[in-house]
């Protein structure tokens, strides 16, 4: 008797509210109190009332029970609501997520669909909704996110921060290179905003840090697979500040953190400063100084030598336009047999420079794109190496090459002091000779002789066997050995260095080995490119370092002072050349000389591009 009350009330209050009846006959809404005649007992009318959906009306998502007669007689049932209709980006989102996938669909998490009061930017919210299915990581209340979620911060970290609100992903394993990604951007999303970094008294610099770190280089470059990331130091959901015992970062958890990487790591070598920003003085005097130090070295190179170069173009533009009006006036003087080809290396020599252009520029090209790892075109280069781990196994076999050119260097060095018997005189005498790549007193008269000729205050100097500025690349070798190999064989067995120096001597080493090689580079690519090919009296290419000889007029007017010992001691015809070098064999050096030379040049514009972009 009551149930059949129940269900006559709501006939008899339709036939009394005909207007309705009328509107809803032609597809309009309905007033949701007639709705709630039925349904009063399981939907309370004001908390429907107050929501966002109150203000559609109850047919807004059931459309078909707007003709209340054919629904009331059953002719017409409610279909499953279809919340897409209006949340379309939010539905887009949903059904490529995870959720979607196992069955989860909106009511999921809006369980109480009438009652939905929206979650107005409260975190907690989110936060109580997603422990409620993932009880397993309430660990994350305990994090300095979670707490701070709780306390009621905005800016916090919750759950739909990390995962997103609809878009939900599967969180793939770290094993694989989208896990790896996502276990490190999830994190910089946040930390990157220096607005919001600053207002919640957190350090901005974590980012920026990381992402000059080998590690963070191997992220941005698009191949985290050996490069730790965000989580693996600080883990996913319990994220706690250094001081407190339980925190990953903590100096006694410190070595337990690096072993799943670096298993021979010591607890000297966690104190290599993740975070630490060659910028912070205060904090980090070692990376500043250290920093200070190679940047001057870089100016102060940079400015001398390219002075030094510009000066030279300019005179050598002027000399060649003289040349030429000298050969249209008929006041050239023509050496005799100027054609006549003379040794100036030997095979040693020739092999051992094509050992240096081979892992110079192996170097070069696996090298850079880890300084400018920001740089598209680096990570273009990385792609085609197939990612940074086979970049490394590339220069690491090209800085096997550089060790063997210098202890090569050394061999032929030793051979020359101690046990060629057609070099004169004692081991001073041939350590400061004419023949020796040691720097001596000539070669400052001679620098000051080119200046003068620069500025055209003088003639040109005459040369011996070795001008002042082939000395200094040859010495640039030793010294790029120390501070290019040592801090490069510190960064490639840093387990090994790190059981007797600090970790932090890694971050030292870092910049020493980045700077340096910058320095090499743009020193190689630009100096020693003009030198030795872009002079004007050699441009585009000196080829003697290919096959070794020069003819007779180049050994005169380059290296006067060389050609008259000589011809004083009767030994010139001892370095003649039999018979020239042939077609093949220049074709293919020359071929391979513009390459090593264009590549360089590449280079160089590339490194500038990087600056100025």
């Amino acid at each position: 008797m009551f149930r059949f009350r129940k269900q006559l009330l709501p006939l008899l209050f339709l036939l009394l509210t005909l207007p309705a009846a009328a509107l809803a006959e032609k597809g309009m809404a309905v007033d949701p109190m007639e709705c709630l005649g039925c349904h009063g007992d399981k939907i309370s009318a004001e908390k429907f009332g107050t929501s966002p959906h109150g203000r559609n009306g109850c047919t807004s998502c059931h459309p078909e029970g707007a003709d209340l007669l054919r629904h009331m007689t059953g002719r017409v049932k409610l279909e499953k609501v279809q919340c897409g209709r209006c949340h379309q980006q939010e539905h887009a989102e949903h059904a490529g997520s995870v959720h979607e996938a196992k069955g989860i669909g909106c009511a999921g998490c809006h369980a109480d669909i009438h009652a939905v009061t929206g979650w107005r930017q409260d975190k907690r919210v989110v936060l109580r909704k997603c422990i409620g299915c993932h009880p397993q990581q309430r660990e994350f209340l305990g994090s300095v996110h979670g707490r701070a979620v709780l306390a009621g911060s905005r800016d916090a970290a919750d759950c739909s921060d990390c995962h997103g609100l609809h878009a939900v992903r599967k969180v793939q394993s770290p094993a694989t290179n989208e896990g790896r990604m996502f276990h490190t951007s999830a994190c910089i999303r946040c930390h990157a905003d220096e607005e919001m970094m600053a207002r919640n008294n957190v350090s901005h610099t974590a980012v920026e840090t990381y992402l000059e770190s080998y590690h963070g280089k191997g992220y941005r470059l698009g191949f985290p697979e050996r490069a730790a990331g965000c989580s693996d130091c600080h883990t996913a959901h319990l994220v706690l500040p250094g001081e407190e015992p339980a925190s990953t970062i903590n100096r006694s958890n410190v070595v337990k953190v690096c072993t799943p990487c670096h298993s021979a790591a010591t607890p000297l070598f966690a104190r290599y400063y993740a975070h630490g920003s060659h910028a912070d003085r205060e904090n980090y005097p070692i990376l500043y100084w250290t920093y200070i130090a190679m940047t001057g070295l870089l100016v102060g190179t940079f400015a001398v030598f390219w002075v030094h170069t510009l000066l030279w173009m300019f005179r050598g533009f002027v000399e060649n336009r003289e040349k030429q009006a000298a050969l249209t006036e008929g006041r050239l003087h023509h050496v005799a047999e100027g054609g006549k080809l003379y040794y100036r290396f030997q095979k040693r020599h020739i092999f051992l420079h094509f050992t240096v252009i081979i892992s110079f520029l192996g170097l070069s090209l696996t090298g850079l794109p880890l300084k400018f790892s920001d740089q598209l075109w680096a990570k273009t280069l990385m792609s085609f190496y197939g990612g940074v781990h086979y970049a490394g196994l590339i220069h690491r076999g090209c800085a096997i090459l550089t060790f063997y050119y210098f202890l090569g260097a050394l061999l032929m060095s030793v051979d020359f002091l101690f046990i060629r018997k057609d070099i004169r005189g004692n081991f001073l005498q041939r350590m400061f000779g004419p023949d020796s790549l040691m720097p001596n007193l000539r070669d400052a008269r001679d620098v000051a002789g080119m200046v003068r000729w620069f500025l055209f205050k003088g003639k040109k100097p005459t040369f011996e066997r070795w001008t002042y500025w082939e000395k200094f690349d040859f010495i640039a070798v030793f010294w790029g050995m120390f501070a290019i190999g040592g801090s490069g064989l510190m960064l490639w067995f840093p387990e090994l260095f790190g059981r007797f120096l600090p970790g932090w001597m890694m971050n030292v080493a870092t910049i020493i080995h980045s700077d340096e090689a910058l320095l090499a580079t743009g020193f190689i690519f630009t100096v020693h490119f003009f030198n030795t090919h872009g002079r004007p009296e050699k441009f585009p290419m000196d080829f003697v370092i290919f096959n070794g000889q020069m003819t007779r007029e180049e050994f005169i007017e380059e290296r006067g002072d060389q050609w008259q010992r000589y011809e004083e001691l009767g030994i010139t015809e001892r370095f003649s050349v039999a018979r020239p070098s042939g077609v093949l064999y220049d074709f293919l050096f020359k071929g391979f000389g513009f390459a090593a030379l264009f590549t360089g040049l590449t280079l160089v514009f590339f490194m500038l591009y990087a600056f100025f972009s």
